[in-house]
């Protein structure tokens, strides 16, 4: 016999119900009253929420759509600032003020520190894009003199434009067409199936590396890509992963370019990852280096202080016969196909971006020979750091930035060390600022807007600062079991899909009755 807990999540599931929804507290700052709302967990894989991720592939699929094909630029001048975020930013310049008066004073600043980063919070939230100071510190500046076996790019002048190109036809009509790429890795060895055929000699180490900065691969194609293009190119992007588990690109490119013009920028692009050696192990097992409150982490036999990140960078600008650790490139392989706006083309390419999006990376590994060839990359990467602050550089004699004490190398909880995401830490859906005249938000808002209008609700618009939300902890009385929350949600929807369902046969019915006057 079914489990009756298991009936509930396959009938919240059969209806769309997020089936790990988050209890938030909403406190009405007006009327004083405060209720418990179920917030849907966001998540974005079917292991997880099929719910919430089918509705997430949904949007993303919309976002898509909507951006792909604009016929005319869209519209990038900020809102002006409301009163409710003027005040914030007011409050955020007398914390500053009070916080350095007691830094002059020579007094501690905790108490204003936090405040500050609270408020910092509070701003974002209140919809303002980016951080009040902006960039604190210096930005370490290198060469841009290109790499000798990286063939020049041609460099068009740029148009104020995000369209592309309009063609016209003999018959008189327009075309503005747009592109579908895909570009993968270079390869690490041969493989059969997926899997390689000689595993000793399979270059983990490349291969490992590559996955770990294949994001700032792409932004360096997109910057070329808008040098060659010579307008402010738009795209939508989703990374995934090939049966060899090296992961590639599909992008939707707003306009478009020449097959010839896309491979030369693929061939031309690289970017080249200027960070200390660890090649060299020094410290494995437990004879690992020790953390000292007032100088950070030392070496257990000398007790010399290991480099820190900046000094290991410093070291690095300083030898003049410096390389880089490691230089990514995309491989040959590049597919590059013209795209019109309503075509079947456009439509299967759309439903191909979108569909892995709520599949977990690691679940390209589907047999046994597979697994074990990500068990071996798995192994790699578990040393090799991956972010500045990974713990993994102490096991090279370098201290990470910001390091703390408890660092182990080998228990980096970074996204990219851990299995399912096989190397990649960066995002799965890569969407450019001017893409769709939309965030995601707005794309929800949409989406709800829609709902509500078909069920004859009025949507209320948002009353920024009127209300409080904070987390329910577990065990909070007010909040009802799982289980209960699932059966109201399940009793909510099934009301909504009723209403739903009048309404399409109503507008079935109208439509029914004007075909036979129309036949009459």
């Amino acid at each position: 016999m079914p489990l009756a807990h298991e009936v509930v999540e396959a009938l919240a599931i059969d209806n769309g119900v997020c089936i790990r929804p988050v209890g938030l507290r909403r406190m009405d700052l007006k009327t004083g009253i405060s209720d418990i709302i179920n917030a849907p967990c966001g998540a974005t894989l079917e292991a997880k929420c099929p719910p919430c991720a089918k509705r997430n592939r949904a949007l993303r699929k919309a976002q898509c759509r909507e951006g792909w094909h604009l016929t005319a630029e869209p519209a990038i001048t900020p809102d002006e600032p409301n009163d409710y975020q003027r005040h914030l930013v007011e409050w955020r310049a007398d914390a500053q003020a009070l916080r350095d008066q007691c830094e002059a004073a020579g007094l501690p600043t905790d108490d204003y520190d936090q405040a500050i980063a609270e408020l910092d919070v509070e701003i974002n939230a209140a919809g303002v894009r980016g951080n009040v100071l902006g960039r604190t510190t210096s930005k370490r500046s290198r060469s841009t003199r290109r790499r000798q076996d990286a063939p020049d790019l041609p460099k068009r002048a740029m148009t104020a434009t995000t369209l592309g190109r309009t063609y016209e036809s003999p018959d008189g009509r327009s075309y503005r067409p747009s592109m579908f790429i895909t570009l993968t890795l270079d390869t690490y060895g041969r493989v059969n199936a997926g899997v390689p055929v000689d595993p000793a000699s399979y270059d983990y180490v490349r291969a490992a590396r590559d996955a770990l900065h294949f994001s700032k691969l792409i932004d360096r194609f997109v910057q070329n890509l808008r040098r060659v293009a010579g307008y402010d190119v738009q795209y939508f992007a989703t990374v995934e992963m090939q049966k060899r588990l090296a992961p590639h690109l599909h992008m939707a490119m707003r306009g478009s370019m020449s097959r010839a013009d896309i491979r030369a920028v693929a061939a031309a692009t690289y970017h080249q990852v200027w960070w200390p050696s660890c090649d060299t192990v020094r410290f494995d097992g437990g004879h690992l280096p020790v953390w000292d409150e007032k100088a950070g982490y030392l070496d257990p036999d000398s007790g010399e202080i290991l480099p820190t990140w900046d000094e290991a960078l410093d070291q690095l600008d300083a030898n003049p016969d410096a390389q880089p650790l490691h230089v990514v490139r995309f491989g040959r392989q590049v597919d590059a196909q013209g795209i019109l706006s309503g075509t079947p083309d456009a439509d299967q390419a759309i439903r191909y971006l979108s569909k892995y999006l709520t599949k977990s990376l690691g679940q390209a590994a589907d047999s046994q020979a597979a697994r074990d060839h990500a068990a071996r990359l798995a192994e790699v990467l578990r040393y090799e750091p991956c972010t500045p602050t990974c713990p993994n550089w102490l096991r090279y004699g370098v201290q990470p930035k910001d390091a703390k004490p408890g660092m182990i190398p080998g228990r980096c909880r970074g996204k990219a060390h851990r299995p399912e995401h096989l190397g990649y830490g960066g995002r799965r859906v890569l969407v450019s600022r001017k893409w769709s005249n939309k965030t995601l938000t707005e794309h929800k808002a949409d989406r709800r807007t829609w709902v509500l209008e078909a069920l004859g609700v009025t949507d209320e618009p948002a009353d920024i600062g009127r209300y409080v939300w904070s987390p329910v902890k577990a065990g909070d009385p007010d909040l009802p079991p799982i289980r209960v929350r699932l059966l109201r949600s399940i009793r909510e929807r099934l009301r909504w899909r009723a209403h739903m369902n009048q309404l399409q046969a109503a507008a079935d019915g109208l439509d029914l009755s004007a075909t036979a006057g129309r036949a009459a």
